[in-house]
């Protein structure tokens, strides 16, 4: 038996899922009211009220086109609502997400990452494109480096 034919989660608590992991750049969620007026922007009106609910399990038999406005804002197929083995999924690839996101943040803020963008930002064009292309480079050596030893092992 698939997980699509068992008990899954609520809509509710795939809505919430969903705004916990999917966060602007800083990892802070979404507001109802961005929530509903990027949905609304593309032509299905919702409410920030009528998003909150279905978060809170309030109302729990939305519109096709409430829940396609729901999925294209969070970046995830309509069937995510409707499909348990989409949402595992969905759920781990936003978990990796997720992850990633924080180690990006957590290197940035790194001296040695900083210094290295202001030293970048003060460069003419051509210079920055010649860095870019050096930190491939140094980039694609290491990644071969660790695959070697991995393979060593």
């Amino acid at each position: 038996m698939s997980r699509q034919d068992g008990p899954g989660r609520s809509l509710a608590e795939k809505l919430d899922h969903l705004f916990a992991h999917v966060t602007r750049r800083n990892g802070t969620e979404f507001t109802y009211e961005e929530v509903a007026s990027a949905i609304t922007a593309k032509g299905v009106t919702i409410s920030q009220s009528y998003v909150w609910q279905l978060r809170k399990g309030k109302k729990d038999n939305p519109t096709l086109k409430h829940l396609q406005g729901l999925a294209d804002f969070f970046g995830v197929p309509v069937t995510y609502f409707f499909n348990e083995d989409v949402s595992d999924r969905v759920d781990r690839q936003l978990e990796y997400l997720r992850a990633e996101q924080a180690r990006l943040r957590e290197l940035a803020e790194t001296d040695e990452v900083r210094l290295m963008a202001m030293r970048a930002g003060e460069l003419t064009t051509d210079r920055r494109e010649l860095v870019k292309n050096l930190l491939d480079v140094v980039w694609r050596d290491q990644q071969a480096m660790r695959e070697r030893g991995s393979k060593q092992d």
